[in-house]
């Protein structure tokens, strides 16, 4: 696999965001371990076996596109991605090629206009560097209360890769997660490469189920769906009884100005200016690298709640996240070696596997209550 060429400065201080999470984990009684930031930054790529990007993602399904006055970032990974071209572009035959068209009406067209529209329609898309750097946004929710990692039930609601590295985090440092999924609609990687899922979820309990009960005992919850969506279930972090010192973590795209506005890692990284700028112009930068970095940026936001006593709404947006990376001062690029990552000897449980547990925990804590 070739090396990949990253910014020295994204590395140093993804290094950093490990080496202090290894530090809260060590003051806050959970399990030592060793966070490796090149692991988790090239991990995935070392799974999948995935090249260096260009102006096409590694993961193939984002591009950068030359507009008429800049860039932009377009991401379809969905197959409602594709079916929105047509209105998108207004045109009702894109032909065979969907990117070139794409890429030729994005070069007669403003970023803005083009990310807009987009947006419209629900297609991930950004403009190149339209997010400011900016830290969690934390508001208290309910009555601080302190203890260690080692005692706490995470609730991991998220999918894919930045809600997941967390809660796999938190569950190396001894915590009791729980992965949980809908029965119908289970997290997207398990039909993928099973190591990447594996890797993100061994170590952690599945349940697919009711999920009001487990949300009303958990110390901490993981979640990146749209905020509407628990809303009208009765399942937003308001409206869901809180224990003292509960955390509710809630990763997003754009964070909550912008709650309906969907991303994933490669264009959320391009909204917050993390590209690659040879001569020649913009590169993505790393494999969907708003992910791991803003999985990492998580990890601190909680492991910093749980340090002051938690009781508080955490919101990480990646695209801000990526931008604070973005705007470190240029010390030059990189080579690293996509790092395979220890995989653990036991794959993750099957959907539901932990159904019966899970439910004897929730009855418990909700019982001392």
């Amino acid at each position: 696999m070739a090396s990949w060429v990253l910014p020295a400065s994204v590395l140093s201080r993804a290094r950093r965001e490990a080496a202090a999470i290894e530090d809260h984990i060590g003051s806050l009684g959970g399990r030592a371990l060793r966070v490796d930031a090149d692991e988790i930054v090239t991990g995935r790529a070392a799974v999948l076996g995935l090249d260096p990007p260009t102006r096409i993602s590694a993961g193939g399904a984002s591009r950068l596109l030359a507009t008429a006055d800049g860039w932009c970032a377009v991401t379809m990974s969905r197959v409602e991605d594709y079916e929105a071209l047509p209105a998108l572009l207004e045109m009702d035959d894109v032909g065979a090629d969907p990117w070139n068209s794409l890429a030729t009406a994005a070069a007669a067209r403003n970023a803005e206009d083009l990310v807009a529209r987009a947006r419209l329609l629900d297609v991930p898309a950004a403009v190149l560097g339209e997010i400011t750097a900016s830290d969690p946004k934390s508001v208290r929710h309910t009555a601080p209360l302190s203890g260690p990692i080692t005692d706490l039930l995470v609730a991991d609601m998220s999918s894919m890769w930045a809600g997941p590295l967390c809660g796999r985090l938190l569950a190396a440092a001894g915590a009791t997660v729980v992965k949980v999924e809908a029965p119908g609609r289970p997290d997207g990687t398990r039909s993928g490469d099973r190591r990447f899922f594996d890797w993100m979820n061994s170590e952690k309990l599945c349940y697919a189920g009711d999920v009001a009960g487990l949300l009303g005992a958990a110390d901490v919850v993981i979640e990146a769906s749209r905020p509407s969506a628990l809303r009208r279930r009765g399942l937003g972090a308001e409206q869901v009884p809180a224990r003292p010192g509960r955390i509710w973590l809630r990763i997003s795209g754009y964070g909550p100005s912008y709650p309906e506005r969907v991303a994933f890692g490669d264009d959320a990284a391009v909204a917050g200016g993390l590209v690659g700028r040879p001569e020649s112009g913009p590169v993505f930068c790393g494999d969907a690298i708003a992910d791991p970095l803003g999985g990492l940026a998580s990890t601190v936001a909680v492991l910093d709640a749980l340090a002051s006593g938690g009781g508080v709404i955490v919101d990480v947006a990646m695209s801000a996240v990526a931008a604070t990376y973005a705007v470190l001062a240029d010390t030059g690029v990189q080579a690293v070696e996509p790092r395979l990552p220890a995989l653990p000897p036991e794959p993750a449980h099957e959907l539901g596997a932990d159904n019966v547990r899970v439910r004897e925990l929730v009855e418990s804590r909700l019982a001392a209550c």
